[in-house]
């Protein structure tokens, strides 16, 4: 009785959807109208397909289009330095590199909002504007994070030798340049993180040593200092700062 109820509810959903094609024969996938200008207007619904296939490349967006990758690999690079594996916990970190991200990242959100979002939505401007208007902010930030030594370098690769002012850059070479600028930047910053843990590691590792402890852990010892250490100087608040203010410097 129970198997029998079970196929069913099954037949049900998989009839649902027929039953509904049934009573609406539903909107056109694709209905493009010509302007009076010779330009071209879509459906609603083809724009919202559009929408939902750029919210799916979000989350790459957000990673390496904004102050995001920097940020995350710093507090890692922090927390290696430290010696404490596991605290702060990966979903700190993120969450803390995520928000630490919107608050760098506002002037130009909002330059994107002001711009191009609004303006689309009270009808002003069509798609393929808002989504030009929308790349300007994020290319000034990204050309202003960008060594020009890795954008000579992907520019010669791929062959373009004609670049003559920013605005010239293709993002298809932008976003690589800016991504190896970001690690080297990151990088250093964490070098410099790392030199005064990496010290007080030294001092334990040869008081250890001069007293004949040789099989007590270096590291075991020195944690609370390097904690302490942090503490002290205020740690948490040098570092945000010094990430925040590195993007506007």
């Amino acid at each position: 009785m129970k198997k029998s109820t079970k196929y069913l509810v099954l037949l049900s959903l998989l009839a649902f959807p027929l039953f509904v094609q049934a009573a609406d024969p539903g909107i056109p996938a694709l209905t493009m109208s010509t302007d009076p200008d010779g330009g071209e207007t879509y459906t609603l619904s083809l724009q919202i397909l559009m929408l939902m296939t750029a919210i799916t490349m979000l989350p790459a967006g957000l990673m390496m289009l904004t102050a995001f990758t920097r940020i995350v690999i710093v507090l890692s690079i922090l927390r290696q330095a430290i010696g404490l594996m596991q605290a702060p916990s990966s979903q700190v970190l993120i969450g803390l590199s995520l928000f630490l991200t919107f608050f760098i990242m506002a002037p130009v959100f909002n330059t994107i909002y002001d711009d191009s979002v609004e303006p689309y939505m009270n009808e002003k401007i069509e798609i393929k504007e808002a989504f030009s208007k929308a790349q300007l902010p994020v290319r000034e930030f990204m050309m202003a994070q960008t060594r020009e030594k890795d954008l000579e370098m992907f520019a010669k690769i791929s062959g373009e030798g004609d670049i003559q002012k920013p605005a010239d850059v293709p993002f298809s070479m932008l976003i690589p340049s800016f991504i190896t600028s970001e690690l080297k930047t990151a990088f250093q910053i964490g070098f410099l993180i790392y030199i005064p843990f990496l010290v007080i590691d030294l001092v334990v590792a040869s008081v250890l040593m001069a007293m004949g402890m040789m099989m007590l852990s270096p590291m075991m010892i020195s944690l609370p200092f390097k904690i302490m250490l942090f503490v002290l100087v205020d740690g948490w608040s040098l570092i945000m700062g010094t990430l925040a203010s590195s993007f506007y410097v």
